[in-house]
């Protein structure tokens, strides 16, 4: 198993409402890959990029229903990060199982 597969680096402290944080170290020319993985994983409601200092160069929040269209604009913003840095992490807070948010929304 490769990098781009592997589960998290490091997985942060669970937060409440049943939030977790987990925190993966990528190179800048494998940072949308690894999003797009990380999205399709399911679950995500946010995402923080940060550069080798730990500084968050972008924060992006997720919805449940994002897709596709909605998601354009996050992906330029991405690949201009990207750009920029040759090393960073993805951190990654994840919520409650998607049918739990659903019942809790209601």
């Amino acid at each position: 198993m490769d990098d781009e597969t592997a589960g998290p680096d490091r997985q942060i402290e669970g937060e409440a409402g049943g939030k977790t944080r987990e925190e993966h170290r990528v190179s800048g020319d494998k940072v949308i890959g690894k999003i797009k993985e990380i999205i399709h994983q399911g679950n995500v409601r946010r995402i923080i990029i940060k550069n080798e200092e730990g500084r968050s160069l972008i924060e992006v929040p997720l919805s449940v229903g994002v897709v596709g269209a909605m998601l354009a604009p996050m992906w330029a913003a991405v690949g201009a990060v990207a750009a920029l840095v040759t090393s960073c992490s993805i951190e990654v807070e994840r919520g409650p199982d998607s049918e739990e948010a659903d019942e809790a929304e209601e």
